[in-house]
This record gives C-alpha cells, sequence and structure tokens, in this order.
C-alpha cells in the first residue's frame, strides 16, 4: 500500500480546496504559477497571507516526536543541512533544536520556526533501499506568517522539501557569501508533493573524463536542487579505470593514466582513493542520492584489458588506449577463457558492492561489436549471478536483455534515438533497439528511460555550443522537457502501434558523457590537451538549463506539465544560477529577462 500523508484542507481565495494526502487528482492544474518552481509540485496553494520572514530569531526544529526509529537521526540532519546552507548568504545564527520522541523536548515548534516535521508511517523506508514507490519522497510545506512547516513520513521526503523552500526563497538564497540588504521572505503557500517517478537521475562519465571530487560534489548538488535522486557514474570505459579495487591495483594504476585525448604521460592519475570514493557516496546519501556504480562490459573495456591481460584471448595486457572510438573490441568471453573472466568479475563486483551501500549495480552492457558466438551471452551470464548473488539488483543499458539471463526485477536503461525507432514500432522493420526493449520486459525487468534525442546532456544545445556532439540529434530546452517518458516507444505513424509500458517505468536518468569537452568538439580532435576546458566549465554549460527541464520530466505529472508555462518558471533561475556561481548556457531560444 502506497502511503499518503493524512487530509491536508487548504483555505484559498474564494473557498477551501481539499487535497487528499500528497497524491494530486490527475489533471489537475496547480496554481502558483509565479512562484517559479521548479519541478513543478502536485499541488500548490496561495493563500493570499502576510509572508515568513526569516529574522535573527528564527530557529530551525526538528520534531521527531511521531517519526519512526529508521527515520530521526535523518531528519536531524536534514534540519542541520538546510540550517547550514542558510547561515553563510543570510547572515542568520539560525539554532537547530529538536523535539524528542521520548515526550521530551529541546525546542518548541511555536513560533518564528522553521519546522522540519517526521509524521508516521515511515516504518518500512529504507535509506539505502529500492527507489520504487514515489510516496517515499512525498512531503507536505506549509508557510504562514508564524511559521514554516514540512513535514513527511521520510528525512527523504523532508529533504525535497526543503529544496522547494529553498527555491521559494530569494535568489541570493544560492551565494555561497553572505548577501547584504535582501527580505528573506517566503511567501505563505501550502504545497501537497510527490513525485511522479520514484528513480529520477543523472549519469555522469568520469571514465573518458575524469572529474575530481568536488566536481562531482557539485553535480550532486545540482541533482538535489531539483529534486532528483540518483547519480549514475560512468566509471570505467576504454579511455579510463577511476574505481579502486582491492586486489586489482593495476586496474587504477594502469587505467587511471589515460583519459580521452590524454595519452599516458599527460597527467594524472586519475582515479578515486577508496577514501575519495566514500567522500562522494556518503555526500550523496546526505542529500538522498543514491549512487548506481556502473562497470561497463564486456564492450568498453580497454582500459581493464589494458591493465589485465587474461581478460584477452592472447593473455597478454593490451595497449592503453585514449581515442574517441567505440565499437573497440571485448573481453575474451570464450568458454575457454571464462574462468579467467568470472574471478576478474568477482573482484570487481565484491569490490563494487563492498563501497556502494545502494541496491544496484549497473554492469552496461552496450555497443559490443559482433562477438563471437557465446561470448556475450557468458559474460552476461556470469554478472547477472555475480550481482544478483551480492543481492544487489541488476542494471543494464537495453542492450543487456539479449544476454538472455536477465534477473526478474532487472532495469533497462533505453538510450535509443526515438527518430530512428519510434516510427517502426509494431511493423516487421521494428529495430533492434525496441525489440530489445520488448525482450527486457518479457524478462521481468522494468525501464529508466534515456532516450538519447531527449536526455542526452552532451547533444548540442544548437549550433552555438561549442562543446559535444549531435549524432542523435541537437537538444534544445524544449526537445528536452516536451515529451512523455509513457508514450516514448509509441509509433509516430500509428498510435496504435506501442511497446506496452504501462506500469513498467521506473523513472528518467539523463546521462552526460564527456568524450567531446573541448571546443569545436566536431570540427576535429583536439592536437593538445590545452584545448580541453575544466570539467566544472563543460559539466554547468551542458547541465543547464536542460537538467531543470528533465528533473520536471521526473517529477511532475505528464497532465500538469505545458512547456510555455515551464519557461516562465525556470526563466528566473538564472539568478539563482548566477548567484551560485553555475556557468550556465544562455541559449537563444529562451526568452531570458535582461
Amino acid at each position: 500500500m502506497r502511503r499518503t500523508l493524512g487530509v491536508l484542507t487548504v483555505v484559498v481565495a474564494g473557498g477551501v480546496a481539499v487535497l487528499a494526502g500528497c497524491t494530486p487528482t490527475p489533471g489537475a492544474a496547480p496554481s502558483g504559477q509565479g512562484l517559479g518552481l521548479v519541478p513543478l509540485p502536485a499541488s500548490v496553494e496561495v493563500s493570499g497571507g502576510e509572508p515568513f520572514v526569516l529574522d535573527d530569531g528564527t530557529r530551525v526544529v526538528v520534531d521527531v516526536s511521531a517519526g519512526s526509529a529508521v527515520g530521526q537521526d535523518g531528519a536531524v540532519r536534514v534540519g542541520e543541512l538546510l540550517a547550514d546552507e542558510l547561515r553563510t548568504p543570510t547572515g542568520l545564527g539560525l539554532a537547530v533544536e529538536t523535539t524528542r520522541d521520548d515526550g521530551g523536548t529541546e525546542g518548541s515548534t511555536e513560533g518564528d520556526a522553521v519546522v522540519l516535521r517526521i509524521d508516521a508511517g515511515g516504518e518500512s523506508w529504507e535509506p539505502h533501499g529500492l527507489l520504487d514507490d514515489p510516496a517515499d519522497e512525498a512531503y507536505i510545506l506549509e508557510v504562514t506568517e508564524d511559521a514554516v512547516v514540512v513535514s513527511g513520513t521520510t528525512p527523504a521526503g523532508l529533504y525535497r522539501g526543503t529544496r522547494t523552500l529553498l527555491q521559494l526563497l530569494p535568489p541570493e538564497v544560492e551565494s555561497p557569501a553572505p548577501a547584504d540588504g535582501v527580505a528573506w521572505e517566503v511567501p505563505a503557500v501550502e504545497i501537497a508533493d510527490e513525485p511522479r517517478y520514484a528513480y529520477r537521475g543523472a549519469m555522469l562519465d568520469v571514465a573518458r573524463r575524469f572529474f575530481p571530487v568536488e566536481d562531482v560534489k557539485r553535480f550532486v548538488d545540482h541533482l538535489a536542487d531539483y529534486r532528483l535522486n540518483v547519480l549514475h557514474l560512468h566509471l570505467t570505459d576504454d579511455q579510463g579505470w577511476r574505481f579502486p579495487v582491492d586486489g586489482l591495483p593495476e586496474l587504477t594504476d594502469v587505467g587511471g593514466r589515460t583519459q580521452e585525448g590524454w595519452p599516458p604521460g599527460t597527467g594524472g592519475p586519475w582515479s578515486y582513493t577508496p577514501q575519495e570514493y566514500a567522500e562522494i557516496v556518503a555526500y550523496a546519501a546526505e542529500r538522498y542520492v543514491t549512487v548506481v556504480p556502473e562497470v561497463d562490459g564486456p564492450g568498453h573495456t580497454l582500459a581493464a584489458q589494458s591493465a589485465i591481460g587474461s581478460l584477452r584471448c592472447d593473455g597478454t595486457p593490451g595497449e592503453p588506449y585514449w581515442g574517441p572510438e567505440v565499437n573497440n573490441p571485448i573481453v575474451c568471453s570464450s568458454d575457454e577463457n571464462m574462468p579467467a573472466v568470472r574471478g576478474y568479475l568477482e573482484t570487481v563486483l565484491a569490490a563494487v558492492v563492498a563501497q556502494n551501500p545502494g541496491p544496484y549495480v549497473h554492469v552496461g552492457g552496450d555497443e559490443a561489436p559482433d562477438p563471437e558466438e557465446g561470448w556475450y551471452e557468458n559474460y552476461a551470464a556470469a554478472a547477472n549471478e555475480i550481482v544478483a548473488g551480492h543481492g544487489r539488483t541488476v542494471v543494464g543499458w537495453h542492450q543487456w536483455a539479449q544476454g538472455t539471463t536477465l534477473p526478474a526485477g532487472s532495469l533497462v536503461q533505453y538510450w535509443g534515438v526515438g527518430e530512428h525507432n519510434r516510427p517502426l514500432v509494431g511493423t516487421e522493420r521494428e529495430t533492434e533497439d525496441v525489440r530489445e526493449v520488448r525482450a527486457a520486459l518479457a524478462a521481468g525487468a522494468d525501464l529508466v528511460m534515456s532516450p538519447a534525442d531527449r536526455t542526452y546532456l552532451d547533444m548540442k544545445y544548437d549550433d552555438l555550443t561549442p562543446y559535444g556532439l549531435e549524432w542523435a540529434g541537437r537538444i534544445d530546452l524544449e526537445r528536452a522537457y516536451d515529451w512523455d517518458p509513457e508514450t516514448e516507444l509509441t509509433s509516430t505513424l500509428d498510435p496504435e502501434r506501442q511497446v506496452d509500458v504501462a506500469g513498467r517505468v521506473a523513472g528518467v536518468e539523463a546521462p552526460l558523457w564527456s568524450d567531446r569537452s573541448y571546443p569545436d568538439s566536431l570540427t576535429h580532435l583536439p592536437t593538445s590537451t590545452d584545448e580541453f576546458v575544466e570539467p566544472v566549465v563543460y559539466l554547468d554549460h551542458m547541465t543547464f538549463p536542460r537538467l531543470p527541464a528533465l528533473a520536471e520530466v521526473a517529477w511532475t505529472a505528464q497532465a500538469d506539465r505545458d512547456y510555455a508555462a515551464f519557461e516562465a518558471r525556470l526563466v528566473p533561475h538564472a539568478a539563482r544560477w548566477d548567484a551560485a556561481g553555475i556557468g550556465w548556457n544562455r541559449v537563444h531560444d529562451v526568452r531570458w529577462d535582461d
């Protein structure tokens, strides 16, 4: 049973509206367009009352008296994070007080307080559990002249509510330095909210271009600000290996010395120490962002093959690779060589599980060029068995379904190009991409929707974009926003021809590949490492403004979404990005305020 947050009665001008828990009526049009909230909450009511003002007497009070034991510590930490975020720009002390579950109190919820309240009902919630219930992140946000109250059954829901609260404050709240002369007002509103999908994320390719820890944490902040909850880390590829593995130090010793366009000897090492990787995972977890680690295979493995000779049929390590090509030779997964490959997978995947508390392990599976008969199946069967044996859920690109041993309950990530696939859905000429999605669904897997011509953040916005590629098409803001994950696999020629995905879409993910992070990326390959911009420059430019659009696709009910209304709500966020020091792309097809 999906939990709700009870019944909330909202008094508005001209009458009374009743919100049944946090689940909106399908098709209901939320008000509050002028508040500039992204993603758009399920229900917003503007009361017209006086705003709440943060001042020297404001406290953050965490009320855990009704909450489950599993949620109490997390709720306190959410309160501490919020107070810490607010102190610098506002210059206010914002003491954090707690109302205990044993009846005792260390703080009062009465008067001039931002109250975070854990409600009963979250007893079965697991901080590192499957992302399969949108109600886990439901929240209610009520603002009056006297107090702000954010309530939910889990600390994850409270945290999502605090992200909405920050958007209700002036843009200067995003500043990393004190902002003088700002009235820290929160408009009087009542919001009841819950995401459309439980799995909402973005991928960062740290294999082709290494991103230092601080840059990864910056990306986590971007995700959390727009209520996304998955960080998919593409940790290994042909051009590099970034993840520490006990027992196989050569993977980072050799694979951590290359990036795309950066041969050995040009820098590095480019890999995370165990301590650095743990720092990333912990930082994400505090913001209720689940890290989904990816070790790609059996293709995209030249970095591993350059370190471990037994992954090749001749038994000798290959040369390190730093070129741009895909479809490179795969792991030698012949029957004779599978003992060596299985030993590699057992060691690597055990390390992945040990360093990632989340429930998912991404095993890759894309772009394995014409493998010998049985090789792909051998590799997939071993990887599936090992991941499942560790009690984790398998995630793979949609090609992974061809492995024929896909465990029920797995996730497959669809990254096909809709322009190519959709016209042929349901015909004799249906594409292999679509056939593989059908096979995955038949095997009991659910879908993470990442159509490349909608969600790939490495695609150029337009002809003025200096970085990235365009093999899936150019993706402007409207194209990133104006699609429906539920109908993406419906024929553009005949809506009766479709892949039945009802109840099978787990969520949406926006991948940011990093293989063209230099100017004039379509005209030439770099001749010097000096041509590459800093990773954070590429990250910000390709992410904003498209990431908020994709976040709303994943969060907001389809019936409540409209591009023109979204654009109007998004434009004020430019001031927030400026205040935060985000190097966003001022694309010319959006009517930005001057």
